[in-house]
């Protein structure tokens, strides 16, 4: 026969249970929307320069980036881990301006630049000038959620990244034949012009990724080798917050792609959230008016992927082409280069 206090102790741990589990029920009604966009840089691009079996590894790389993210985003995991495996994938491809395809400087060599950001608590991490980190996208997270500081380079960036064990390799292991071209015939042009203001086709390429985690999180990362035939340690936006990366729960999330100097000069990724908060804007009207008439006004080239807080993607670009990617709220999937 139960006792009076052995009932009520099995009535408290009843509740207890019942309690348990209306707060995971209500936890999980919470989950909001996902989504996802990501770019593998903007530039002179032209169809021409495709075959289809090159568009087929585009797209497949694209897509295999897209999903890989998107994976991740639907189990509940923080937006940032889908950044990072997003990121690394397009590192790990010779296609792309980012680890293993990166550029050459003029002194054929390999630097390295990468940033992510977090848009609930605004921490930040960025990384600049490495020559050794095999994917710079993860020396940037660990900068972001174990250091005071916000953005290291060099040497002091690689001896960070090193006490979390990140993979290091030779510099030699981001050269591919097709970019070594692309730094002769940069210098070439160098020379004709005789000029250190040297304009050339091979001066955008980036990848980044922005997403909205099923938290309402917004994150975004963006990594990339440069420009070609950069000299003394040039460093563009993408490491740069504000700039080639930005995130904010209350607005949205940016990664930008083409000629660094003007989305530094203009803050591109942060002006494109900044418009949302103080001028009302949509996601669309805001990174348009960024891209196509700020920057066009100015003399820039280039593109963003950007999603808001409730799932909704704009990719524009004012160039000939942008390789880019997204899944919105809807689960509407988009792999784009000239369209």
């Amino acid at each position: 026969m139960f006792t009076k206090s052995v009932l009520s102790s099995v009535f408290a741990l009843l509740l207890f249970s019942s309690c348990v589990t209306w707060a995971n029920q209500s936890e999980t009604s919470k989950q909001g929307p996902i989504a996802i966009a990501l770019h593998g840089g903007a530039g002179t691009l032209s169809p021409q320069q495709f075959t289809p079996e090159l568009k087929a590894q585009y797209y497949a790389k694209l897509s295999e980036a897209l999903e890989a993210g998107y994976r991740i985003l639907q189990t509940g995991a923080d937006g940032q881990d889908a950044v990072v495996a997003a990121i690394m994938i397009l590192e790990n491809s010779p296609l792309f301006n980012a680890g293993v395809g990166a550029v050459y400087t003029f002194d054929a060599e390999h630097e390295l630049d990468a940033s992510i950001m977090h848009g609930k608590t605004r921490e930040a991490g960025a990384i600049a000038g490495v020559k050794h980190i095999k994917n710079p996208i993860l020396a940037a997270q660990a900068v972001m959620n174990h250091s005071v500081h916000v953005m290291l380079s060099g040497d002091g960036a690689e001896t960070f990244a090193e006490q979390f064990a990140i993979e290091r390799v030779d510099n030699t292991h981001f050269n591919t034949e097709r970019r070594l071209q692309s730094l002769h015939k940069a210098k070439a042009r160098i020379k004709r012009q005789a000029s250190l203001n040297y304009q050339h086709p091979e001066k955008f390429g980036t990848v980044g990724v922005v997403v909205l985690d099923q938290l309402g999180n917004l994150v975004a990362g963006t990594s990339t080798g440069g420009m070609t035939a950069k000299r003394f340690g040039r460093i563009g936006d993408s490491p740069i917050i504000g700039a080639g990366t930005f995130a904010d729960n209350a607005s949205c999330a940016v990664s930008a792609t083409g000629h660094g100097e003007y989305f530094i000069r203009y803050q591109v990724a942060s002006d494109i959230c900044k418009r949302m908060t103080y001028q009302n804007l949509s996601l669309a009207e805001a990174a348009d008016e960024v891209i196509n008439r700020v920057l066009v006004d100015a003399g820039g080239d280039g593109g963003i992927v950007a999603v808001d807080a409730q799932g909704n993607v704009a990719m524009p670009f004012n160039t000939t082409g942008m390789y880019r990617a997204s899944i919105d709220a809807n689960g509407v999937k988009t792999v784009a280069i000239f369209e």
